[in-house]
């Protein structure tokens, strides 16, 4: 019934779905941003500033998908716009070196200490795949570990899920995909202390590195356990594994640092993604000299790339960054992090709603479920159609969140105590109509 109403009121962007179906799978770009999880079509957006995101039947939200994570200064940001409309003037890729990209590297390296060394790429999956190749060239192993749950690119090695049993060598997650590239992919639970100790101790010999997102943002949003990332840490290090963080989501959102700054882990590898280029499409990943060594031109890892470090992308994550190293910009996040987490935990209490409501930095979830969240076969449990109902009542009210309950939301800069009091009171509204 939700969803009727709700397509009543987006007569443009019913249209243009319709036309996108004929020449695009599904409808969209990206899976993600279908609606198919929670029913109707998805909204077409014409424009977006600050807080605010505007579709093309003139409906504004106050947004918290934020581009999937990277527009943590808010849409339109006026530093970033002035810089990129300058930049463009110049033109818009070389293929050739800048002095943007090794001062964007620096930036970097100073916000990351466990990095001596990156390189830029395209995307966070660019970022992933890279690490993976380089771990696999510098150990001179071939298996990798990764985490249920947890989501690194659409590379065909890891688009695989765990099998029976606490640990399996892993199947095809996407049709497409050979099974022997996943066969060099161990999949083991988020989390389970014994169980990664105890697979690294068996294989290692055989295993190049632990891939991770240290806070997973990919089913919804699940914290490490206190020892989950020390363990990971001191076990890898322990056998020559190498430990590579995927810090797409987390990168400038956990703290300055990343979810390794917080948590006071380095890794041996670190990604990076869109928020290092003010949501343009970039990615990085970096590490010790040691390890950077080994890649192309220095060493025998091949990775290239036409468009990366070009330009645009280094200026607006020049003033990105920038921007967030000033004073107190983490206080001010940490500030209305807290008052949405306060007030959407009341709201779902006052209403006699079971949920569990996890943060991490600016990033969050809510999840439709009482029991704790604390792997993908616990978020799994979770109400799906609860959620469904929920996002379209929220999007009724004018409140863009992420259309699955196994996404995390983002905060940014530009939302103000007032976007966080509306959307708190549109939540009790909606907690209250389910």
């Amino acid at each position: 019934m939700v969803i009727e109403l709700l397509m009543k009121k987006f007569d443009r962007s019913k249209k243009l779905y319709k036309k996108a179906i004929a020449v695009i799978p599904g409808g969209v770009n990206s899976p993600v941003r279908a609606f198919s999880a929670v029913g109707g079509n998805p909204l077409f957006i014409e424009s977006a500033r600050g807080s605010k995101i505007h579709d093309v039947d003139g409906n504004s939200y106050i947004d918290y998908v934020l581009s999937w994570g990277p527009m943590i200064l808010g849409h339109a940001h006026p530093r970033i716009v002035r810089a990129l409309r300058n930049a463009i003037e110049k033109g818009t890729s070389y293929g050739a070196p800048t002095a943007l990209e090794t001062k964007l590297a620096e930036l970097l390296i100073r916000a990351y200490p466990s990095m001596d060394k990156v390189r830029m790429v395209n995307s966070g999956t660019e970022a992933t795949m890279s690490a993976i190749r380089l771990a696999r060239g510098f150990t001179g192993r071939d298996k990798i570990i990764k985490f249920e749950g947890c989501y690194h690119g659409h590379s065909d090695g890891l688009l695989v899920k765990a099998g029976s049993g606490a640990a399996t060598f892993g199947v095809p997650d996407s049709a497409g995909v050979p099974a022997a590239y996943a066969r060099d992919t161990i999949t083991l639970p988020y989390n389970d202390v014994p169980t990664i100790k105890a697979t690294i101790e068996r294989e290692w010999r055989s295993i190049a590195a632990v891939i991770v997102e240290p806070v997973a943002g990919n089913m919804g949003c699940v914290l490490p356990k206190k020892s989950f990332l020390s363990t990971l840490r001191k076990i890898t290090k322990k056998y020559g594994v190498l430990l590579i963080f995927d810090e797409v989501m987390t990168g400038f959102r956990v703290s300055f640092g990343g979810a390794q700054a917080y948590y006071g882990i380095n890794p041996d590898i670190t990604c990076l993604g869109k928020v290092i280029g003010g949501g343009l499409p970039v990615g990085a990943y970096g590490g010790k000299n040691e390890v950077m060594s080994v890649v192309s031109p220095e060493g025998p890892v091949y990775q290239a790339g036409t468009l990366s470090g070009n330009p645009l992308a280094m200026t607006a994550g020049i003033e990105t960054i920038k921007e967030l190293s000033k004073p107190n910009t983490y206080k001010k996040i940490g500030e209305k992090s807290s008052m949405l987490k306060e007030g959407l935990v009341d709201a779902a209490k006052r209403a006699g709603i079971a949920t569990k409501f996890y943060m991490a930095g600016s990033m969050f979830c809510t999840y439709f479920t009482g029991r704790h969240v604390i792997d993908y076969r616990t978020a799994k449990a979770s109400d799906t159609e609860k959620f469904s109902r929920f996002f379209s009542g929220m999007l009724q009210r004018g409140i863009n969140l992420a259309p699955s309950q196994f996404e995390s939301g983002f905060l940014s800069l530009a939302h103000t105590s007032k976007d966080i009091e509306d959307t708190i009171k549109s939540s009790y509204d909606v907690f209250k109509s389910l």
